[in-house]
């Protein structure tokens, strides 16, 4: 059954602490190993036994729902300062609840970047009313210009959880060395994008046959690859950790598998957009990579009004379907720790453009659980990989926890996996739209998220 979104309720960090008891519900707890269908009980805002809520506390029937713990996004773009004409805190943390996310990281190329400990004082002090918990990843260099590093030390003290020139590399490996050595004593990771820039310059997709198709440069994936190893090295050389973030090709995630091989300190995460989304999209192709023939993104027809969307521009570039698939294998196989949305927000003027000149970047906070979900229903991956991958490991990287037994703080997604939706702006939350996925029917509905116990979207489960 198809299901529109009903007219839910947003909340806030700073509510009043939760109290309700589910029963009926599929509780997914990964780390304690749970997976059966049971009462779970949220009183004053953390975990307790059922037996021990208060007499008047509501109850509510949760047949066919799950609940697991809150998810967690390693790369998200909340825009402030500077860009609140496509997204805001506010707002971004709003889609982040309606997503089933309770923490997000707001990357640090905002206008000016989030390189010094006041700005990450700041930033956090104006997520304080959030309607998720945001923490920061301050820029790696300063200004992400690429030339001097910031005060890692002064910048964890101020609250950053990690650094990223996010939408550049770090350019020199001099530099690279560097920034290690310095994260490493400042006991925060390196999230890196991997892109060498002099191969990745005057691109607009992935190279491949449908780039010579569309007549588009090609970006190829050695731009990814040559950073991905060089960091790999390093990170052999100074202990530091570093993450590899929105990973695109098959060899980048082999290199990663070599080095967790040898045990260095290394992690990864996709997005759903390179899991699902293939460079044939651009060409007008709307099928998910797990639907398509090996032969058939070539020779099927460009799609009239949608080829050259650029809304299907991201930056690193939609992979092949070959590629997609290894980033979908690598993820069931452990290979990929996460998935994080590298949700970036953007006015429509900016997409309205050709292919070229189009923003790079695409919304994904209110979608990743249900392109996960098609995943699971095409047997690419099961649900306990994919609750791990959007919670338990993400939220790892940054030192956080997550679990559902009694007496932890209460973080938590119940949704259900049956419900289908369709992707439409006036069912999403956050300020900006920019998605090829809007007209889309997707599984799995979001009811009910509660971040540090407060309640932060009710989908009516609780009314």
């Amino acid at each position: 059954m198809t299901l529109a979104l009903r007219s839910g309720r947003f909340g806030a960090l700073s509510d009043a602490p939760a109290t309700f008891v589910l029963d009926g519900a599929l509780v997914m707890d990964p780390p304690s190993g749970t997976a059966d269908v049971r009462e779970i009980a949220v009183v004053g805002g953390r975990i307790a036994e059922p037996a021990l809520a208060p007499a008047d506390a509501p109850r509510i029937q949760a047949d066919g729902l799950v609940v697991a713990p809150g998810f967690c996004d390693l790369h998200a773009h909340l825009r402030e300062p500077g860009g609140e004409d496509a997204e805001t805190v506010a707002g971004g943390s709003r889609a982040a609840a309606h997503g089933g996310f309770t923490t997000v990281c707001a990357m640090p190329n905002t206008d000016p970047p989030i390189d010094d400990p006041a700005s990450v004082t700041w930033l956090l002090a104006r997520a304080s009313d959030a309607s998720c918990r945001v923490r920061v990843v301050a820029a790696a260099t300063a200004g992400r210009a690429g030339v001097e590093l910031p005060d890692y030390a002064a910048l964890a003290a101020a609250g950053a959880v990690a650094v990223s020139d996010d939408g550049a590399s770090i350019p020199t490996g001099r530099l690279a060395s560097r920034a290690m050595v310095a994260v490493a004593a400042a006991g925060l990771p390196l999230i890196e994008h991997a892109e060498d820039a002099s191969l990745a310059a005057g691109t607009a997709m992935r190279a491949g046959p449908v780039a010579t198709r569309l007549g588009l440069a090609g970006w190829p994936a050695s731009a990814e690859a040559v950073v991905v190893e060089r960091d790999i090295a390093l990170a052999a050389e100074t202990g530091a950790r570093v993450h590899f973030t929105h990973l695109s090709t098959s060899g980048s995630v082999e290199a990663v598998r070599r080095g967790k091989a040898a045990g260095l300190p290394i992690t990864c995460d996709v997005t759903p957009h390179h899991l699902a989304l293939t460079d044939a999209w651009v060409a007008g192709d709307r099928r998910f990579s797990w639907e398509t023939g090996d032969d058939d993104d070539v020779a099927r027809p460009l799609e009239d009004g949608l080829a050259y969307d650029g809304r299907c521009r991201v930056n690193p570039p939609l992979p092949s379907r070959e590629d997609a698939l290894a980033l979908l294998g690598a993820l069931a196989d452990g290979t990929v720790d996460a998935i994080a949305t590298d949700h970036a927000p953007h006015p429509p003027q900016r997409k309205a453009v050709p292919f070229e000149e189009a923003s790079p970047g695409m919304i994904g906070l209110e979608t990743a659980l249900s392109v996960g979900l098609a995943a699971v229903d095409a047997g690419r991956l099961s649900l306990r990989r994919l609750i791990e991958a959007l919670s338990i490991s993400p939220a790892r990287v940054i030192g956080e926890e997550r679990s559902l037994v009694a007496g932890r703080p209460a973080d938590l997604v119940v949704f259900d996996p049956a419900s289908r939706w369709t992707v439409d702006p006036r069912r999403l939350a956050g300020g900006s739209h920019n998605t090829p996925l809007l007209g889309r029917e997707l599984p799995g509905l979001v009811r009910l998220t509660v971040a540090a116990g407060r309640v932060t979207w009710d989908d009516g489960l609780l009314a």
